[in-house]
């Protein structure tokens, strides 16, 4: 190795070790999205009934918490240019596993808590082998992510039916219906999870070398190679904490409807994705912030409670999901056409 080549990798490393560039902070561009939201905000506060209640804004974040989880995972996923659609049946087959393995225990004699903190201990360890083993795949034998995810999606959701039979599976203590019905101050505890993966996911994202890292394997995953980056280990652990997010999600599903069932967490996937692209999370890898896919999250959320409200059907609310994403991907489009010229 020269010379020029040790010093560039120096460099490189220490780019990455560097914080983020800071953008100017009012900067309109930014918060068009926000502006939006806000306009949308204030037009069902006058022509949806009920919507401008505590009880209703409390709804929108407990629907949020969920879906908006699992969607902080799917940002990385989404920057390092691959996609996940196995989240939907993994939250299904997750939650029907931590069920038939805390019935199992208890049936055995255990106490409740060994058999869900064993349910609990065994999803996280699937859903992080199974997450790295398709980072691994995707590195080592190229097989794009939505292949191999399109495998789990099957495998997952088979599963789930074969664990339960079918059939929701009941065996939790109340206790545990405090993961996703309980509330501190009257703030749904989902809604302080969903936070809580905010903050963490923000903070990896534009101050660690980890997040730096897969905005640049997403970037151009070949030059974060010859500038010293993990690419397969960088890969394998996006994949991983997709995973952890989606037994997290499943966890407070499990409790909010008190069983574990196949049927849930159906086109999941397809919502999540949404509010990625909603938030300006490019397809294409290399772009997007957290913070733009916890407005899109608040804004799907919204635009969904309100057309309940408002008796819109539930088939033309997927119609409208399908004009959000596909208007704000060519939206986003456009700029980076117009950047490229400017």
């Amino acid at each position: 190795m020269t010379t020029t080549d040790t010093t560039g990798r120096a460099k490189d490393k220490a780019a990455l070790r560097a914080p983020i560039a800071r953008r100017p902070f009012f900067k309109l561009s930014d918060f068009v999205l926000e502006a939006i939201l806000l306009a949308i905000i204030v037009l069902l506060a006058f022509t949806a009934p009920g919507f401008a209640t505590w009880d209703n804004a409390m709804n929108i974040l407990r629907n949020a918490a969920m879906t908006g989880i699992i969607a902080f995972g799917m940002t990385f996923v989404l920057i390092l240019g691959e996609i996940d659609i196995s989240v939907g049946s993994g939250l299904a087959f997750f939650g029907c596993l931590l069920a038939v393995v805390t019935d199992g225990m208890t049936a055995a004699g255990w106490s409740a808590e060994i058999g869900v903190g064993a349910g609990v201990v065994l999803c996280l360890g699937i859903a992080i082998l199974a997450g790295m083993f398709t980072g691994w795949v995707r590195h080592a034998l190229a097989v794009p992510t939505f292949i191999t995810t399109l495998a789990w999606m099957a495998a997952f959701r088979g599963g789930a039916y074969l664990l339960t039979g079918s059939f929701p599976v009941t065996p939790y203590p109340e206790w545990f219906f405090f993961f996703g019905s309980g509330a501190i101050l009257g703030i749904p505890f989902q809604a302080f999870v969903f936070l809580l993966v905010f903050v963490v996911t923000w903070f990896i994202s534009r101050y660690t070398v980890f997040g730096k890292s897969a905005y640049a394997v997403g970037g151009n995953a070949e030059s974060a190679r010859l500038s010293g980056i993990n690419v397969l280990g960088v890969r394998m652990a996006v994949m991983a904490m997709i995973g952890v997010f989606t037994v997290l999600s499943a966890i407070m599903v499990s409790s909010q409807i008190q069983a574990g069932n196949p049927t849930v967490g159906v086109t999941w996937e397809f919502t999540v994705i949404t509010a990625c692209v909603i938030g300006g999370v490019s397809l294409m890898g290399g772009k997007g912030r957290v913070w733009g896919t916890f407005v899109g999250v608040l804004f799907l959320s919204i635009m969904l409670n309100g057309m309940t409200l408002l008796n819109i059907d539930e088939y033309w609310q997927y119609v409208a999901r399908a004009i959000l994403i596909l208007g704000a991907v060519l939206i986003y489009q456009v700029q980076a056409m117009n950047a490229r010229r400017g």
